[in-house]
């Protein structure tokens, strides 16, 4: 019998181990993953960017962890001796409609208490010499770091703590009693007093299996991207962004340097058919029935008909992928990008038609679930582990 069994093995629910057996070293506890290996979906298909919180709203659980977070990832990768970059980003106005909301932008970044400044055309020039705009946002509380590197040491601390690491260990079932929880995979039955979902794209799924009511549903967007060969990689100094559209929930095709040198372009946002589809060909007729017989993907995909078009023509064409892109840095020519790794965001869509904006938490009883948590979650994570391990009970009080 476990304390505690975490379902998902991606950088939420290794932190939300870490934090656990932290709190509570005498306790027993388990991060189930159905893969063979640690991070191997969403963790592992990171930008690798370690975000500020401009973007959210002030008082949101996405602004609070995201700040927190950040403080608390860096901390951690000094410890164990993972490196990182702060090396700031810019957020950048390309064209005079796009410069009130790029205000609207800072004003937000002052009210999150970030170090953010709006620098001219020439100040933006000897930050980022190859990209063009108008003004920009210096955001210098913006990094970068291999997330699967933490994923690897956070599951490695659980395990010298004493918790065990279930891999290819599928969930299949849950049954919820007044001793506590058992659960069912596809190679052995768990028992425990305490059960957190973390299971990322299929968070709803197991939310489902216990018999949990929320309202919501997780539609699968695949980003795709880009990198720059070798011999363009000058073009881009670190992180490069375009001013986001308000009523859109992306942020934008934008540059972003790795820790290992490359430099990624991209992501664009398209529906995939696949809840892990990170090839245009990857098809899962289950998945994709989930999302077409939910009435309220209907309603966001007419509210947002005009953006989703030009994701998906961008999806299918290079040419139009470079044209977004030119409007950061003018010289980037179709030739200078090869494809890279695309990855899957988990998006809660609640059935009144709303993508969920913030981290989504629910508590009951035996239980907690984290029913939506896309970017910035990974640079939020221990911050997230930790507020998790706040609203459960202790081991002693299950």
């Amino acid at each position: 019998m476990y304390d505690y069994v975490i379902i998902g093995g991606g950088i939420v629910g290794l932190s939300t181990g870490y934090a656990l057996v932290e709190k509570y070293p005498q306790a027993k506890i388990a991060v189930v993953e159905k893969e063979r290996t640690v991070a191997f979906h969403q963790t592992g298909h990171n930008s690798g960017v370690i975000h500020s919180g401009i973007y959210y709203k002030p008082g949101s659980l996405k602004a609070k962890l995201s700040r927190e977070g950040g403080d608390l990832l860096r901390s951690f990768c000094n410890q164990h001796e993972i490196p990182y970059d702060m090396c700031g980003k810019v957020i950048v106005a390309t064209d005079q409609h796009e410069l009130p909301l790029l205000e609207n932008l800072y004003k937000r970044g002052l009210e999150n208490q970030l170090d953010v400044s709006i620098i001219d055309a020439d100040q933006l020039a000897e930050i980022e010499p190859h990209a063009y705009g108008l003004k920009a946002i210096r955001v210098k509380e913006a990094g970068i770091v291999n997330y699967k590197r933490i994923a690897e040491s956070l599951a490695k601390v659980i395990q010298e703590k004493g918790g065990d690491i279930l891999l290819g260990t599928k969930v299949e079932n849950i049954k919820e009693s007044s001793s506590g929880v058992e659960i069912e995979c596809t190679n052995k039955t768990i028992h425990a007093r305490y059960l957190i979902n973390c299971a990322g794209l299929h968070c709803d799924r197991i939310a489902a299996l216990q018999g949990l009511k929320t309202d919501m549903k997780i539609v699968p967007f695949r980003g795709e991207y880009y990198e720059l060969k070798p011999e363009k990689h000058y073009l881009v100094k670190n992180l490069i962004y375009p001013v986001p559209n308000p009523n859109f929930p992306f942020l934008g095709v934008h540059f972003t340097r790795m820790m290992d040198g490359h430099v990624h372009a991209g992501p664009n946002a398209v529906l995939s058919f696949k809840r892990e589809g990170y090839r245009k060909t990857d098809f899962d007729l289950k998945d994709i029935t989930e999302v077409l017989t939910y009435p309220a993907f209907w309603k966001i995909a007419y509210k947002n008909l005009g953006e989703g078009w030009k994701e998906m023509v961008r999806s299918f064409s290079k040419k139009v992928f470079v044209q977004s892109l030119q409007r950061l840095i003018p010289e980037v020519r179709a030739e200078d990008l090869v494809e890279s790794e695309n990855g899957v965001r988990a998006q809660a869509l609640t059935k009144d038609g709303k993508l969920v904006d913030d981290f989504l938490i629910v508590t009951n009883q035996r239980s907690t679930h984290i029913l939506n948590a896309p970017s910035p979650a990974a640079t939020a994570s221990i911050a997230i582990g930790r507020n998790i391990g706040e609203r459960i009970p202790e081991p002693a009080q299950i």
